[in-house]
């Protein structure tokens, strides 16, 4: 489809197009079509270098024109402000708004050909800390995250715009049974790390001893109350981050990205 003429009418809050998209807001209809709505020059940039995700772009004119959806055959469609911001979620709408095609894998796919290093998040409910936990998964270099349990939907727009593009850059996976994923991670060889405040395993400890150079899991729990023991137990060690000032406890996404950093320096040296 070709870019529409830069005199043509602009798509309104009313059109057809733009209330179909608008209905992606809701996880219900983000299931049935499995699409869902990625916000900002970012997320549309990265989501444009995926082949076939991108379904349908709107822009506001004048606004982000280096985004060559049409020369990837990628129908673009030209929205007054009011549309854009319809779609938008934020306070500030950037200008562009990108509808996808979900982007998770089975578990099997996943976990072939045998990843270095994952991350698990198991009943994760904050769609910014999921998003940061793949941003951090990201830029440490893991080979996927696992979502699992009662987890937020990752394709939540605050979960989308907190992965800041980087949803589209790894694997990932949504399963029910985390004590069944946890299993079949050990089965494949991949060593599960439960990141437990009260673990047995200090991590500068683990570190030093060379077992996060091996094939591992980190696995992560809800916000407020942490890992189940029978979840947590499953787990080859319990891993608690040293504090070594007075505050009570890190924060997950912080967690995270430190024992992310952990396993990446340690399987790079």
């Amino acid at each position: 489809m070709a870019s529409p003429r830069a005199d043509a009418p602009l798509l309104t809050s009313r059109s057809g197009r733009v209330k179909t998209a608008r209905r992606l807001a809701r996880r219900v209809n983000r299931a049935e079509h499995r699409l869902f709505l990625a916000e900002g020059p970012q997320a549309v940039r990265e989501a444009l270098a995926v082949p076939g995700c991108v379904r349908e772009v709107f822009a506001v004119p004048g606004r982000y024109d280096d985004l060559d959806a049409t020369a990837a055959g990628v129908p673009w469609h030209w929205v007054d402000e009011p549309a854009l911001a319809s779609l938008a979620e934020t306070v500030h709408p950037q200008g562009v708004v990108a509808v996808c095609g979900f982007v998770d894998v089975p578990l099997d796919q996943l976990l072939t050909p045998r990843p270095r290093l994952l991350a698990l998040c198991a009943d994760v409910r904050d769609p910014g800390n999921a998003g940061t936990v793949i941003r951090c998964a990201d830029a440490a270099g893991a080979g996927g995250v696992l979502l699992t349990g009662s987890s937020v939907d990752p394709y939540n727009g605050k979960a989308v715009r907190a992965s800041v593009g980087s949803l589209f850059h790894l694997p990932l996976a949504i399963e029910a049974d985390t004590a069944a994923v946890v299993r079949q991670l050990q089965a494949h060889g991949v060593t599960v790390l439960a990141a437990d405040g009260a673990g047995e395993l200090d991590l500068d400890a683990a570190t030093d001893d060379g077992r996060l150079a091996a094939p591992t899991a980190w696995l992560f729990g809800n916000e407020a109350w942490g890992l189940p023991e029978e979840l947590a137990g499953l787990a080859d060690h319990r891993v608690r981050i040293p504090i070594h000032g007075r505050a009570e406890s890190l924060n997950l996404a912080t967690a995270a990205a430190v024992c992310l950093y952990a396993s990446a320096r340690a399987q790079r040296q």
